[in-house]
């Protein structure tokens, strides 16, 4: 008992597992920063498709339709490396001789070569999931600002608001109880989407998880386990259930929250 003790310890508190247990920090930033630009693009992207001009109104219906089209892994892996390949032209131009531009080699140039650390692809992740999921969070916003009542933004303008004071105070204060419960969709979809960190080089969860689970053998020792990919599987199913829960905690809250001061529905 004691021996199998020793080993289990001395196992799951290697090198290897540490850095494991490091990983789980890279799916939590990428969930939260990119649900925060999420919001920020769905607010943005929702106030232009209800807006009177009808430019910006093409605008925020162009990129709602468009990105809620497109395939989420596509247009992960298509933003950073387009923002990549985009740096390294504009990098060339300077550094790269023309004759090394009118090549068809890429980049032109080994000056013009970028090697992105593990921190800016995680930044460009978050970029990629909050115009991805933005689209979703802007047609969930604009529908719930459709829900809100006509009679409460008349009754605004009534009081002598201006149009900026009735979408801030009236509008987008009372479209929330409309949006949560789609809001709290969009997240969990964007949750389930950070398990495609590892596509863009970031050592994620789900790589560790693919690489400590492979058969392991070692010409000293033998081999030192088998296919283990499904318990270290099994953890990640149970990690995203707990975050789900706790999501459901943290929008019941929220919900709770947006009702305040609302009258209660019959």
């Amino acid at each position: 008992m004691g021996e199998d003790f020793a080993f289990w310890l001395a196992y799951l508190t290697n090198g290897k597992h540490l850095a494991f247990y490091a990983s789980f920090r890279f799916t939590i930033l990428a969930a939260v920063f990119g649900a925060l630009l999420a919001l920020v693009f769905g607010l943005l992207g929702a106030m232009a498709r209800n807006s009177r001009f009808a430019p910006l109104r093409w605008l925020g219906t162009i990129y709602i339709m468009m990105v809620r089209g497109i395939p989420d892994v596509l247009f992960f892996l298509f933003f950073p490396l387009a923002f990549e390949q985009s740096v390294e032209w504009a990098l060339s131009l300077s550094v790269c001789s023309a004759e090394a531009r009118a090549g068809s080699a890429w980049p032109p140039c080994p000056a013009a070569n970028l090697f992105f650390s593990t921190t800016e692809y995680l930044i460009l992740a978050c970029v990629s999931l909050g115009i991805i999921f933005g689209a979703f969070t802007a047609n969930v916003i604009h529908g719930a600002m459709r829900a809100v009542p006509r009679g409460q933004l008349e009754a605004g303008r009534a009081y002598g608001m201006s149009e900026f004071q009735v979408l801030t105070r009236i509008h987008v204060r009372q479209m929330w109880i409309y949006a949560l419960p789609g809001l709290s969709n969009v997240w969990l979809l964007l949750i389930k989407a950070t398990s495609l960190l590892s596509l863009l080089q970031i050592n994620d969860i789900v790589w560790w998880a693919g690489q400590l689970g492979s058969p392991n053998f070692l010409p000293q020792a033998g081999l030192v386990h088998g296919d283990w990919r499904w318990a270290y599987y099994t953890v990640l199913f149970v990690f995203y259930i707990f975050v789900t829960l706790g999501s459901e905690q943290v929008f019941r809250r929220l919900t709770a929250w947006a009702r305040r001061g609302m009258p209660l529905e019959a």
